[in-house]
């Protein structure tokens, strides 16, 4: 994704023609940028052989999900429906991980009858509904124990998982206590401990924090565990001066503090896989002017890219075609939904816009269509992936009256 003379390309298609044949707001993803994302995570974890689940609810799209298993990723799954969705994309149950604090009966049951790899459990109850439901139907049950290690991610509060005041996993003492239960269960096989501390993570050091953690959990249940869930939260950079996680450092010590552990390592990277792959395609639809500022409303809204409005983040905003002609006002880049959060960025240089310009959103892969909704009763928009100069249709645009 580049300007070629002043122009805006995803791989070989230039924007402007996308935006004229499938309309504003449109997501365009790039596969080369999801084929190196994905060959520079194996390249840089190479060294401990892991099993990579890709984390379905950063992105559900079929389409991709099916390309993501031709690289013979796995995923990790959070309901039902994601899970269904990753058998429909060909993904081996063996290579599944079932997350979350909340599954219910049926969603359970559905994962035992699949034979997915782990059930990660995060609650005493579940465990015992795992149990009920494996008695029931004959079955042994592999399951994962979910560790809070009391571990500040030092990134957006609502999006931690780690600290003890998250509902996510169990204390120490509790987690010590489950083991000895479950050691004694007929229908359950503890195979593996897990952990996630939260996302949107660019240092290692958290990361480092958590690690010291699991190895000591796993020294006092002196229990040998098969696997050792890591999690995901590996952060890109959302802006230009923002560095990348450095992988191979956190691959090192990984390496150096679990090794003696002789377990098969799991990760499950979401945004770092997918982030970075995607734009999101808008118009300017008109230009309002402030006091202080003017307000550029565009045609995509919080309901097409939730993550500024619900946790205050900044994704990059870039014009589809240069000019070099710079304003001296103040830019306020909004949507047109009735609230106040409908806002992506306010820039202090940009260079000046006209209405039915066009306007990109940068690294909107993750968590953009997945938390993407009809609110203003709003069709969704279409997504397309490039490859090359090939156009994949990998959602149609929502039409109004299917909504009605």
């Amino acid at each position: 994704m580049k300007y070629i003379k002043k122009k805006f390309f995803i791989e070989g298609i230039k924007v402007r023609n996308l935006a004229k044949k499938f309309r504003t707001p449109i997501y365009c993803y790039s596969y080369k940028r999801l084929k190196e994302n994905i060959n520079n995570f194996k390249k840089n974890f190479k060294n401990l052989k892991p099993i990579i689940c890709f984390a379905v609810k950063a992105n559900a799209n079929l389409k991709i999900l099916k390309e993501i298993n031709k690289f013979g990723l796995g995923a990790d799954v959070v309901s039902l429906g994601e899970l269904e969705k990753v058998l429909k994309a060909g993904i081996q149950p063996k290579k599944i991980v079932f997350s979350g604090v909340g599954k219910t009966s049926e969603e359970l049951s559905f994962a035992i009858d699949k034979k997915i790899l782990l059930i990660n459990t995060e609650s005493r109850s579940e465990i015992l509904e795992i149990e009920r439901i494996a008695k029931r139907k004959k079955r042994i049950v592999n399951i994962g124990i979910r560790l809070n290690p009391n571990t500040d991610a030092k990134t957006i509060s609502q999006i931690s998982t780690g600290k003890k005041q998250d509902k996510f996993g169990v204390t120490e003492k509790y987690f010590l206590e489950l083991v000895k239960y479950v050691k004694n269960s007929q229908y359950i096989k503890l195979k593996c401990i897990s952990v996630h501390i939260g996302s949107q993570i660019l240092n290692h050091q958290p990361y480092l924090k958590m690690l010291k953690v699991v190895d000591r959990v796993i020294k006092k249940t002196n229990y040998k565990f098969e696997f050792i869930d890591l999690g995901g939260g590996m952060g890109i950079p959302y802006g230009k001066k923002i560095k990348s996680l450095n992988y191979k450092r956190y691959s090192s010590t990984i390496k150096k503090t679990l090794k003696k552990h002789k377990a098969k390592i799991i990760f499950e990277p979401g945004r770092s896989i997918i982030g970075n792959t995607a734009i999101l395609v808008s118009k300017v639809i008109y230009i309002k002017k402030g006091i202080n500022k003017n307000f550029v409303i565009i045609d995509s809204a919080m309901n097409d890219l939730m993550r500024p409005a619900l946790y205050g983040v900044e994704h990059q905003i870039i014009p589809e075609s240069k000019n070099n002609n710079f304003t001296k006002k103040t830019y306020d880049f909004v949507g047109p939904i009735c609230e106040s959060t409908d806002t992506f960025l306010t820039s202090k240089k940009f260079q000046k816009l006209y209405e039915k310009d066009l306007i990109i959103i940068s690294d909107v892969g993750a968590y953009g269509m997945s938390l993407s909704s009809n609110y203003n009763v709003r069709p969704k928009p279409a997504e397309i992936l490039i490859k090359g100069r090939k156009i994949n249709i990998i959602k149609k645009r929502q039409k109004l009256k299917d909504l009605i």
